[in-house]
């Protein structure tokens, strides 16, 4: 069974020489690219161009095709990136327009519970939540969690959830 922590370190032991090819990688990732089994990158059913991936991963268009022979070459890694699906819209940038409340809280590396304790608050507040997404913490030094909820959340929060251990920096708007 693998993990995530087991395909990073993978990745990193595969493409340690290569820090171009792991921004690759890191980009597919943060923006849910998969491999077709064509060797194609998509974004969902949108076939990307390797052109505007190399752009956005600030490499050479070489780089994207090496780097994606190099995925299908690997029996363990071929398959994971063969699945990724992305995530769909992240309400964040529309939530002014759209009346919603926005959360966001800083943690470290170590984030274990904070999504649960956050929840429990807010439900507690009578509030429903829209939307949560996490930042991977190995493509983030300062990893936040986002919370979208139907509405604005009272400011008072704030010091509840600073007292959640590891939580570094909060921010409600």
């Amino acid at each position: 069974m693998w993990s995530l922590v087991k395909m990073w370190e993978k990745v990193d032991k595969k493409f340690q020489k290569y820090p171009a090819r792991i921004r690759v990688i890191q980009k597919m990732i943060e923006l849910g690219i998969r491999i077709s089994d064509d060797g194609k990158p998509y974004c969902g059913d949108l076939k990307i161009s390797e052109s505007a991936l190399a752009k956005v991963s600030d490499v050479d268009r070489r780089v994207i095709k090496s780097t994606i022979n190099l995925i299908l070459k690997d029996d363990e890694l071929s398959p994971i990136f063969k699945n990724i699906v992305p995530a769909g819209t992240l309400l964040k940038n529309l939530a002014k327009n759209l009346g919603l409340g926005v959360i966001e809280i800083e943690v470290g590396k170590d984030s274990n519970g904070i999504l649960a304790s956050t929840s429990t608050m807010i439900s507690e507040k009578n509030i429903n939540i829209r939307q949560a997404y996490a930042e991977d913490t190995y493509l983030e030094n300062a990893p936040v969690l986002t919370i979208i909820t139907d509405e604005p959340v009272p400011g008072d929060l704030i010091n509840e959830f600073l007292k959640i251990d590891k939580v570094k920096r909060v921010s409600i708007y």
